[in-house]
């Protein structure tokens, strides 16, 4: 049986900067998508554009699986993408990607070259192979067929916690998850984050119930508890997933951060690199050799922008945000139901 999911649709004004549903679809124009199997505890998420999308990637973990990364740097030829996959199943899980593709080129979407249609469809993983469920699925992974099924089911409203890819990801110390946030900036353009999270690290400080994004929290999203009255040295302690026997391919938090904002693609990897800082706000340690931490930035070019000053105020914004949704992809897991199975924040703390 599938373990219960959270489903967010959230009406809130809160300091001047309104949020809809305080999730990735608020940016007009995107749809996302969830496809996983509780019995192998893996799963995959699809982020589908209306329209071509300018997009950029910055990778800052030690051990990154991608699809299409480079396609994403500023000074390659394509600008936008169709759609943006998010997988389990460490390499295995890129396959999810052609599934997604699949599904746009069935609809005639992608960059056209005379009569041949290719979806452009990035895409990048995370590692649950060894979370308590079977994996033994025969010569072929699942994760092509889940990507087609994820692009299926997309739509602007959507599930947070054990779900898509992040079904079956872990932390240090809690279930990780899939979490999602919205702002918008006092010029009205708007922002958001999706973030898979599955860190070698930890998202909350020490053993108790407080998230180290504390000070971004809106309105309780994660739980209200705000930051501990004193840090001890326990606390600032380094907690990793699997001790010493960590890997680099056990660990990665994947992010994508989407704005209305129009954008040039080297503007989209300069937001990415700022919106990597929420990464640093959420997770302690972050960026380490054994993780394969990734940011995504798309924009969809509804709104114009000062290309310096309003450029690193929403990338602060994004950070912001990115920190958000890291901290509610936790706070919104479910445990897996396997023997020793790492337990939900919600099962900890209430």
């Amino acid at each position: 049986m599938h373990p219960p999911r959270l489903l967010y649709r959230i009406d809130r004004t809160a300091g001047g900067r309104t949020h809809r549903e305080n999730l990735l679809t608020d940016i007009a124009g995107v749809a996302v998508g969830h496809a996983d199997d509780t019995v192998i505890a893996s799963g995959v998420t699809a982020i589908l554009f209306e329209r071509p999308a300018v997009a950029s990637i910055d990778v800052r973990g030690g051990g990154p699986g991608t699809r299409e990364d480079a396609l994403l740097a500023p000074h390659n030829v394509v600008e936008a993408i169709d759609a943006i996959t998010l997988s389990g199943g460490s390499a295995l899980g890129l396959d999810a990607a052609g599934g997604v593709q699949a599904w746009l080129a069935e609809r005639g979407r992608g960059f056209r070259i005379r009569d041949a249609v290719i979806p452009i469809v990035p895409g990048a993983i995370c590692f649950d192979l060894l979370n308590g469920g079977n994996k033994a699925w025969g010569r072929f992974p699942p994760y092509r067929d889940l990507g087609y099924a994820a692009a299926n089911a997309a739509s602007d409203d959507f599930e947070l916690g054990s779900v898509g890819a992040g079904m079956g990801a872990t932390t240090a110390n809690l279930k990780g998850g899939l979490g999602s946030a919205s702002a918008t900036t006092d010029d009205g353009v708007k922002v958001a984050a999706l973030a898979v999270v599955n860190a070698v690290g930890s998202v909350t400080v020490g053993s108790g119930p407080w998230f180290w994004a504390a000070p971004f929290e809106v309105d309780g999203e994660f739980g209200g508890r705000g930051l501990p009255p004193s840090f001890t040295q326990d606390m600032l302690k380094p907690r990793l997933k699997g001790g010493a026997d960590a890997t680099a391919a056990e660990n990665t938090t994947l992010v994508v951060v989407v704005t209305d904002a129009q954008l040039t693609k080297p503007q989209a990897r300069r937001l990415a690199m700022i919106a990597q800082t929420g990464m640093a706000r959420a997770i302690y340690p972050v960026h380490a050799p054994l993780d394969g931490d990734v940011v995504f930035a798309a924009a969809t070019g509804a709104k114009p922008i000062d290309p310096l000053f309003g450029l690193t105020k929403l990338g602060a914004i994004a950070a912001n945000t990115v920190a958000r949704a890291i901290a509610r992809g936790v706070h919104s897991a479910t445990a897996l139901p396997f023997p020793g199975a790492l337990p939900s924040w919600r099962d900890r703390f209430g």
